[in-house]
């Protein structure tokens, strides 16, 4: 079945809708209970806009991002491949704040979870009932030697969404005739599992209509990876010769770069490269280590209803988050804001909490119409969020096939991202 933007919608509706009557407690501070969500993206903006709609209004809803235009890393590979415009990555929080929510375009910088107080770059502090902290990531300083954010510009990392993104489209376009680019790839865990493959995939998409006797180097120090078998079939029968992937066997996790020199190390022997994506390692975003709920690089929760481990009213959702079996998505961390937004409503309102279901597809693009999945549903457990069901595309699978699937993929881009602003 195509997945279109109403059927995507309809998969949480069940979870997220099926509230009794609200009748709102009274805050600690006087008047409505008051809920503020730290990040913008596909946990942040879903967990505002379900806690305003399905609340009734009867929760103050406070959204803190401080970027007023929201580019999704999800599908931004599309627009390095040559596949989509940049333009529509793009989403404003216009109907976030039609909907009731408060939204202020500001960096939070402090969190007191005593005083139950956020503080945003401008000085102000806000009052919470409940917290939500859905930063995002954050990068590992030192996780590949020669590399910092400083070094951005030269290498860039385009993992997170919008100029970085439109930084390295650029690079790969300027590369020479028969140039090298490379990719470090990151460790696990990370954002998106098939993301740096489809990546690949993408450049190398580019790169065989402007540059077709270029090469390209990956540097991983992993074993194997997400879709490994689709994307090496792939690549063998779009871009047969022109993608090298290195593992820790020979030398993938042994890796260093100069972003002066243009160089990357592997294993002691230099190359020199006309283009580098370094996706280095990972963590939870910066503010969940100032609110002290992170345990190593990630903030541990109870995957009932996403309530972090260190504190029974801050809620970390999709990336920053510790759950279990969940994969660091967009699809998960808008099916983790559903199940946290009706836990908080049920704590402030009163309405009925149903046990936490989740679900996930990650889908990408190996050639134009040439899309496969990988996908599962999950259910709390005292434990973790546990996988109980899963589902990938098959190697060998007909044309037809794969370009249904990345059809459908097209339909949940405009679903999910409609589910989280609240766009028609």
């Amino acid at each position: 079945m195509k997945l279109n933007r109403r059927a995507f919608i309809g998969t949480g509706a069940a979870a997220a809708a099926a509230l009794s009557a609200p009748h709102a407690r009274s805050a600690s501070h006087g008047g409505k209970p008051k809920v503020i969500v730290i990040g913008g993206g596909a946990g942040g903006a879903t967990a505002a806009r379900y806690l305003m709609k399905d609340g009734k209004g009867e929760i103050d809803v406070t959204l803190i991002e401080p970027s007023r235009m929201y580019y999704t890393c999800f599908f931004s590979n599309l627009y390095i491949g040559g596949v989509r415009d940049f333009e529509t990555l793009g989403h404003d929080y216009g109907g976030l704040a039609k909907a009731g929510v408060n939204v202020v375009h500001d960096m939070a910088v402090g969190i007191d979870r005593d005083t139950k107080q956020v503080t945003i770059a401008s000085g102000a502090k806000l009052p919470y009932d409940k917290l939500v902290l859905a930063p995002g990531i954050d990068f590992v300083e030192g996780a590949v030697p020669g590399w910092s954010v400083a070094a951005q510009n030269k290498m860039p990392h385009a993992y997170k969404g919008g100029s970085q993104t439109q930084l390295l489209k650029a690079q790969l376009e300027a590369m020479p005739e028969g140039g090298t680019f490379a990719m470090i790839a990151p460790p696990n865990p990370y954002r998106c599992p098939p993301g740096p493959y489809e990546r690949v995939s993408m450049v190398a998409n580019l790169l065989s209509n402007i540059n077709p006797t270029a090469k390209i180097i990956i540097a991983d120090p992993k074993d194997k990876f997400s879709k490994q078998a689709l994307f090496q079939e792939g690549w063998g029968r779009h871009y047969d010769g022109m993608i090298d992937w290195i593992g820790p066997e020979f030398g993938g996790g042994n890796v260093s770069v100069d972003p002066d020199a243009m160089t990357v190390t592997i294993d002691g022997e230099v190359t020199e490269v006309d283009a580098c994506n370094v996706i280095p390692a990972m963590k939870a975003g910066h503010i969940c280590e100032i609110a002290g709920v992170t345990e190593g690089n990630w903030a541990p929760v109870d995957g009932a209803g996403m309530v972090s481990k260190a504190d029974p009213d801050v809620h970390v959702l999709g990336d920053s988050s510790a759950q279990g079996d969940m994969p660091k998505s967009g699809f998960s961390a808008n099916s983790q804001a559903k199940v946290a937004a009706m836990a908080i409503r049920g704590e402030l309102l009163g309405s009925k909490v149903f046990p936490a279901k989740f679900s996930n597809t990650c889908w990408s693009l190996i050639a134009p119409d040439d899309g496969v999945k990988v996908g599962a549903s999950y259910a709390a457990t005292p434990e973790k969020i546990a996988k109980t069901d899963g589902f990938i595309s098959q190697t060998g699978e007909d044309a037809a096939l794969r370009k249904a699937t990345y059809e459908e993929s097209v339909g949940w881009y405009e679903g999910i991202t409609s589910d989280m602003f609240g766009s028609s």
